[in-house]
């Protein structure tokens, strides 16, 4: 598999998000099937593991580390700390940046590494200025505790500030045909600073496989039960989307998710998906993914074609949040 460069990182172009294992998608695969699967993807070129500490309160890096762990040296592991959901600014447990060390030095322990490769501030909050975080970084880079940093859902003044303060890596924003907001901006503020750019959900949740219809219903940990773009509604609306996939995969010969994340490696050289992978075949079908070719005008015409339609059902931290609300109430616990 070719290689892409994140800042100074260099990673196949495609990756994997681990977030899947743990929560949020439905039930995941018994623990030694994730660590198998993950070790898999390693086996067929994949070099890029994408986690955080919030994704299960800490399970999901307990369990990327455990399955990285002999295979430590051969990969670019990348987590995250959220200060939006757990502020760093209570000056009761000491100085922010303390603060966020002390949440690197968790990551790294449940990780059971000495090193994280690329570490993200989850979420860009205005409670602390970002150039402050950005020395921060610089400051854990030089320690040997990352190497190298990025945001998550950051637009393109934090990464104009951020950047000339600390180099970043990469910035990991939702991309797909689904949501392409990133077009608008972010793209090329990557592009003009040699930033990487690592989409999560590129396959918009899974809408994108073409697997969801009206009617189905969704269960324990699926943040789709709350998820506007999966309503009977909108999966209706958003038909059109599939029809271009369906054209594009039966000429290339391959999944309606295949196309998707094809489509994103086509944008720009320096994109790396995170797809999560939840079975054997999964895992392989991304893998070939690098494969398939589109032209010039096999891009032109699928931009045509996405310029005529409305898109139904933006995807937001909402749903995540109620369903861990309603997984409380109804006592559900993570099979570990």
């Amino acid at each position: 598999m070719k290689k892409r460069k994140l800042g100074s990182l260099e990673v196949a172009e495609m990756g994997m998000g681990c977030m899947d294992y743990s929560h949020g998608h439905g039930t995941p695969p018994p623990r030694a099937e994730s660590i198998r699967l993950m070790r898999l993807a390693h086996e067929l070129g994949c070099t890029l593991f994408d986690t955080a500490d919030i994704y299960a309160d800490g399970h999901n890096e307990i369990l990327v580390g455990e399955a990285l762990k002999p295979i430590r040296h051969e990969v670019c592991l990348s987590t995250k700390y959220n200060p939006e959901a757990h502020p760093v600014t209570d000056p009761s447990k000491g100085t922010v940046e303390e603060q966020i060390e002390g949440r690197l030095d968790a990551s790294l322990k449940r990780l059971d590494t000495d090193y994280i490769d690329l570490y993200y501030m989850h979420r860009v909050t205005d409670d602390v200025p970002l150039d402050e975080v950005a020395g921060y970084m610089a400051k854990f880079i030089q320690k040997g505790k990352i190497r190298a940093w990025g945001m998550s859902r950051a637009t393109v003044d934090q990464i104009k500030i951020a950047h000339a303060v600390t180099p970043v890596a990469a910035i990991q924003n939702e991309y797909s045909l689904m949501e392409r907001d990133p077009e608008d901006g972010v793209l090329a503020a990557c592009k003009e600073r040699g930033i990487g750019f690592v989409p999560y959900m590129p396959l918009a949740g899974g809408f994108l496989t073409g697997a969801y219809k009206p009617g189905m219903v969704y269960k324990n940990d699926d943040a789709k039960r709350f998820a506007a773009r999966f309503s009977d509604e909108n999966i209706i609306k958003n038909q059109p989307i599939l029809e271009i996939l369906d054209q594009m995969s039966k000429e290339k010969g391959c999944s309606y998710a295949q196309a998707a994340i094809a489509w994103l490696l086509h944008k720009e050289d320096f994109i790396v998906p995170i797809p999560g992978m939840m079975n054997e075949e999964i895992v392989h079908f991304n893998m070939e993914i690098p494969n398939i070719s589109f032209t010039a005008n096999d891009m032109k015409r699928f931009d045509e074609a996405l310029a005529k339609i409305t898109v139904y059902g933006k995807w937001d931290d909402s749903c995540i949040v109620k369903l861990k609300e309603v997984l409380k109430e109804e006592n559900f616990k993570l099979d570990v």
